[in-house]
């Protein structure tokens, strides 16, 4: 009978720490992750709006596809040379300070984009965009180690990059109603209103930052006492084990190349769907810009809600490496299909929904993988290192994709290259030992 209520007791001492853990690590989602998700949608609409800008502005400017490809991805070359010094400046001055400096100098840069006449304008101020934005987005997947264990970050990092299909869901129909309805007003051409009036959210957001973000958990005030310890004691226990290498050893790391080689056609693959989605829905036969950004709209919706799924059941099940290869898997096939559409309008925009499905959901998974076997200033280094690099993807694709289109009039052959790295991709991701990854 002692041994029954014994075990009795332990089971219900068990279950008020699992609720009050829950309710803990909930009411910190709930200040942060909501915000950041919107300064992400801002971020990543500043980035990618140029695709719907593009349908009438490379007309207007009489640039070549193959030089929006290049200066479309000549933000990414700015952003590899700058985003491990920022995470590690993040790291040392804090999330809030840094991150409101980032959001500022995106939003000014985004806005100038309205004023390029020439090509060599174009490829700086999309240069130095990179270089502004540098550090946001490894800043708050860094900022997130230090709030929630490895094993609650991948449903967090999930709902926090559902900016980027929001971004898409809101950010495609609004675009496309500014480049219709603002062409002229005031003797500017609408993809000039498009860069300008999407560049204004960033200053209140920037503020925001100050107030709403806490560098670390022990400053929290608006935490109970319990609460924060808490949640340091998961994360000092999180920590324990991993190891802290220097940058040059951080690079030489065979899991951390493995990550950097997986995620590179991910990259690639994102910003095929963020610079030349409204393109590749016009070639399927959109007609206008409201038109074509009410259907790009519609991938994005799909992945917002895939993703989350995704990382859900990635959390739930402590699994990374089927998780990544079947939505690699996914993607290929959505990307490939989206090709054989042809002008099958309805067919295309239910392909690019299946490719946006898995291509979005990649991320939030992906980013649990350095952080589960390293931590603290290699982390932030690690994180960094690895945005940076995958992300010349970004710069790879839309110089391909533009190029191809020049030289062949169509999208289709620079598409299968990138359907076929995801599947290198997807492999790439079985490759890694379970037991390392899977916590």
């Amino acid at each position: 009978m002692e041994q029954q209520a014994t075990l009795s007791s332990n089971a219900s001492v068990s279950a008020e720490r699992s609720i009050f853990e829950d309710a803990t690590y909930r009411k910190v989602a709930l200040r942060f992750i909501p915000f950041l998700m919107l300064c992400y949608v801002v971020a990543y609409l500043d980035r990618v709006n140029i695709g719907i800008a593009k349908l009438n502005m490379l007309t207007d400017l009489q640039f070549s596809e193959a030089a929006y490809g290049l200066g479309a991805g000549l933000f990414f070359v700015g952003y590899m040379l700058f985003e491990v010094p920022s995470n590690l400046i993040m790291h040392r001055v804090g999330a809030r300070l840094w991150i409101a400096r980032i959001m500022i100098s995106w939003g000014v840069l985004s806005g100038i984009m309205a004023f390029v006449t020439a090509p060599w304008q174009f490829y700086a101020v999309r240069f130095l965009l990179g270089v502004a934005e540098a550090g946001f987005y490894p800043g708050v997947i860094l900022f997130l180690t230090y709030w929630f264990p490895n094993h609650r970050r991948a449903k967090m990092t999930a709902i926090f990059q559902a900016g980027i299909p929001v971004a898409g869901l809101l950010g495609s129909p609004l675009s496309g109603w500014i480049l219709d309805t603002f062409h002229q007003v005031g003797g500017h051409a609408g993809w000039q209103w498009v860069f300008v009036l999407e560049a204004l959210p960033t200053l209140p957001l920037a503020i925001g930052v100050l107030f709403i973000l806490t560098d670390r958990v022990k400053d929290a005030k608006w935490l109970t006492r319990e609460q924060r310890e808490l949640i340091a004691h998961d994360i000092a226990q999180d920590e324990k084990g991993r190891p802290h290498m220097p940058l040059s050893q951080i690079l030489r790391d065979i899991r951390i190349g493995k990550i950097i080689l997986m995620t590179f056609p991910a990259m690639m693959a994102l910003y095929t769907l963020g610079f030349y989605l409204p393109t590749l829905i016009r070639d399927a036969g959109a007609v206008g810009g409201l038109e074509v950004g009410w259907l790009s709209a519609i991938p994005y919706c799909v992945a917002a809600v895939a993703m989350v799924l995704v990382g859900r059941s990635s959390d739930r099940r402590r699994e990374r490496r089927w998780h990544l290869a079947g939505i690699m898997f996914l993607g290929a096939f959505g990307l490939a299909a989206s090709v054989f559409a042809g002008q099958n309008l309805t067919l295309a925009v239910v392909s690019l929904s299946i490719a946006a499905a898995g291509i979005i959901s990649f991320s939030p998974i992906m980013w649990t993988l350095p952080t589960a076997f390293l931590g603290g200033a290699t982390a932030a280094a690690s994180i960094g290192a690895i945005n940076s690099l995958a992300n010349l993807g970004g710069f790879v694709s839309p110089y391909l994709i533009g190029w191809i289109r020049d030289t062949y009039h169509s999208t289709a052959p620079a598409i299968f290259v990138i359907a076929g790295s995801l599947l290198i991709s997807a492999l790439i991701a079985l490759s890694f030992d379970p037991k390392t990854v899977n916590r």
